[in-house]
């Protein structure tokens, strides 16, 4: 006779989540570090840890969008720390990653503009939390955004504005200064695009003119 198979605890779920979540951001860590010792390139090497670790672990999965965004996010992190730590240049890291995101959203079926914005806030938040610039962060994630559009055929203009509307949301949660710091290199125009972020509720624009 077949058994029902009891859910696990949410408190076991969390600590496999967690185990997980660190294998894969030092999964995406070593293989950029070695990618940028052995070719040099940044960028290059963040786009084949996107292509190598979301592509691979979720083509042909059935539960794609359970997975697609945690996996994502982890790779993103993991590519911020492999490139801070050999000192690499974190706007090109964003670059890449965006790049590298965009075209494996297309392969799995998410949602390519969705994937931008979730992207860039997590490229400016791990930026900050590793002590790199999160302008140049916030930069590189556009012009990923921009190149990736035009690549796949999205709206370029609208993921510009969702790569800066999310690196501010990210900026707004660290400090004033990183918010400022982002929306000097997210407004006017991009690579041929004209950038138009969305400020986020409360930011320190909101309050500055509320006083």
């Amino acid at each position: 006779m077949s058994t029902k198979r009891k859910p696990s605890s949410p408190a076991a779920q969390e600590q496999q989540s967690s185990s997980g979540n660190r294998s894969v951001v030092e999964s995406v860590m070593n293989e950029i570090e070695g990618g940028i010792r052995g070719a040099g390139s940044v960028a290059g090497a963040a786009v084949d840890a996107v292509s190598n670790t979301v592509v691979k672990t979720l083509e042909g999965s059935r539960d794609v969008g359970e997975h697609a965004g945690a996996l994502m996010a982890d790779t993103v992190k993991g590519v911020v720390r492999g490139s801070a730590s050999v000192g690499s240049e974190i706007g090109d890291a964003a670059h890449g990653v965006m790049i590298g995101i965009l075209r494996s959203s297309k392969q799995i079926g998410v949602q390519a503009l969705d994937a931008v914005g979730t992207t860039s806030r997590t490229l400016v938040a791990e930026t900050a939390a590793v002590g790199a610039d999160v302008g140049s962060a916030a930069r590189g994630a556009i012009r990923g955004a921009i190149d990736a559009a035009r690549e796949i055929g999205v709206d370029a203009e609208e993921a510009a504005a969702r790569a800066a509307s999310g690196a501010l949301e990210a900026a707004a949660t660290v400090s004033v200064r990183a918010v400022e710091a982002v929306r000097d290199v997210a407004t006017g125009t991009i690579d041929g695009v004209k950038v138009v972020a969305r400020e986020p509720f409360g930011s320190s624009r909101d309050r500055s003119r509320a006083s």
